[in-house]
Order: structure tokens, then C-alpha cells, then sequence
């Protein structure tokens, strides 16, 4: 039986790293669609929204380096490094053009692969994402947060702690693709990758901040939770209202509030993630 999440294969990155793929064929002429993951996460987090879109366009999905079957990066994973990495992997995929799709810290990554190289960028959907006009980002209490993670979650992955989350995000998924998240996500492995990326993000947000990457002309659509569970309802207003922000500060830009859904989007969501993706993929302005 076919794997939901479509044909195996590897991209090989400019240094010589090889990242995991998986790719769902469709319609020619249509964008091929890239769906980059949040912070730490496994391509399998999109499963979901990869089911909605399966027959309408083409879909890939991929593991950055140290999650999931990617080899791990001797560098450290800076936002730049990160967004280099999508665009190697966009130029072995070998479309002419993409629309992307990033959740959580998957919408910087991105927003700067698109700058880099915007001639074959269709459109972008930013799901839930790290946003450097969010002041939560830059408060002492995040930080503190960000230091008490990487102190205790390696303890936590070295005792088989952490994988127990990956239960309640499985039960959304395909089946093979819920075994493949229980079996890859939240591994010792895993965390390592995901607190190395972590480690950059303060200096990556403040980079932002102060150079923002060129917007382009592609139309963008932010998508925002609104449940405030694990996150708070002053920390929910402030991320949508950074949210909101982005969608305004361009022509063909739109915010759209995902009214059942906490920061897990594409899980308890995903056709409204697929509808509004695929409304980029029908887009024909040159």
C-alpha cells in the first residue's frame, strides 16, 4: 500500500548532507507545494494537510537536518542556514514554481527562502508562526523558559519521557504516518536537533527584526489559532495581533483564524490549512 505521505527519496544539500523527502505527485501544471515543519518536528506533523491536498496538487514534505531520516548538521542550524536548505531541496525537487507552507518556526524559514530566491515562489502560507513582531519572543519569561527546556528536555528524551507527547498528536494522523512520528519525533536525537535550533532563534528573531526580508510579490496568508490552552490568553493576543500585522503589510495578504485550534494547526485543522494552500495553488498571475 502506497505511504500517505507519498515516493521516498533524498535531497542532497550544497555541503553534502542528505535530507529526507517524501513526495505525492499531481496535476501538471500546478505548484508544487513544500510544507516545512515547526521548531524540532518531523515532516509527519503535516500528514494531515498532505491527505487534504493528495490529488489536487503536488506535495512534498521533509525532515531538516537531525529530525526524523535526515543526517545531522555539523553547523549550527541558523535561520539562513535553514532557508539555504529548503532552497537546495527545492532545486532537486525541480519545479518551476512552489507555493510553501510553514508552521510555527517553519514560517521564517520560509519567508527567507522565498526571499532568496522569489522568481518561483507562487505564494506562502504561514501557519501559527514564530513572528519577530511578537514582543512575547523577546521577554524575559520566554527566555527563561528557553533556558528550563534545554536543561531538562535532553533528561527527559534520555529516560523515553518525551515521546509520550507524540500519542495524542499520532491519533490525528494516517496510520503510517502516526507509527513513523512515534518512532522518529521527540528521540533523543531529535531533541538534540530541535535545541540547537532553538539555541539560534533569539539571535535569528532579533536579525529579523532589524532586516526583515523583502516581502516580494507573491501573495502571503497567515493563519492564527485562537485557543489560548498552553500558551495564555495575553501571549494568544499578542501573537495574533503580530499575526494580524504581517497579513496587513502587503497587497495580496490575508489573515485567517483557525476558530478550533491551538498552536497545532495543521493537526486539528488541516482542511482549512489545504483549502487556503491550494487557493494559492490556483492563483495564475504571472
Amino acid at each position: 500500500m502506497p505511504h500517505s505521505q507519498g515516493e521516498h527519496a533524498t535531497a542532497r544539500t550544497r555541503d553534502g548532507r542528505l535530507l529526507y523527502l517524501q513526495h505525492t505527485p499531481g496535476p501538471a501544471g500546478v505548484p508544487t507545494v513544500v510544507l516545512e515543519a515547526g521548531m524540532g518536528t518531523t515532516r509527519s506533523s503535516w500528514a494531515a494537510v498532505q491527505r487534504a491536498i493528495a490529488g489536487a496538487a503536488p506535495v512534498v514534505v521533509y525532515d531538516r537536518s537531525g529530525l526524523g531520516r535526515s543526517a545531522p548538521d555539523p553547523g549550527p542550524p541558523t535561520l539562513d542556514r535553514l532557508a539555504a536548505d529548503l532552497n537546495d531541496l527545492l532545486d532537486h525537487v525541480g519545479a518551476e514554481d512552489y507555493v510553501l507552507a510553514g508552521h510555527s518556526w517553519g514560517g521564517p524559514i520560509v519567508r527567507v527562502a522565498a526571499a532568496q530566491r522569489p522568481e518561483r515562489i507562487r505564494g506562502l502560507v504561514l501557519v501559527d508562526p514564530t513572528d519577530e513582531g511578537c514582543e512575547l519572543y523577546f521577554s524575559p519569561a520566554f527566555a527563561a523558559r528557553e533556558r528550563a527546556s534545554a536543561a531538562v528536555l535532553p533528561l527527559l528524551a534520555r529516560l523515553g519521557l518525551t515521546r509520550l507527547a507524540a500519542g495524542p498528536v499520532a491519533r490525528r494522523l494516517p496510520a503510517d504516518a502516526a507509527a513513523d512520528l512515534r518512532a522518529e519525533w521527540l528521540t533523543p536525537a531529535g531533541i538534540d536537533a530541535h535545541l540547537a535550533e532553538s539555541a539560534s532563534l533569539p539571535d535569528d528573531l532579533c536579525r529579523l527584526r532589524a532586516e526583515p526580508p523583502p516581502g516580494g510579490t507573491a501573495p502571503v496568508t497567515v493563519i492564527s489559532g485562537t485557543a489560548t490552552a498552553g500558551i495564555g490568553r495575553r501571549s494568544r493576543a499578542a501573537l495574533n495581533t503580530a499575526h494580524a500585522a504581517r497579513a496587513g503589510a502587503g497587497p495580496e495578504r490575508r489573515h485567517v483564524l483557525a476558530l478550533r485550534s491551538g498552536h497545532l494547526v495543521p493537526l486539528t485543522e488541516p482542511e482549512l490549512v489545504a483549502g487556503e494552500i491550494l487557493r494559492l495553488t490556483r492563483d495564475r498571475r504571472p
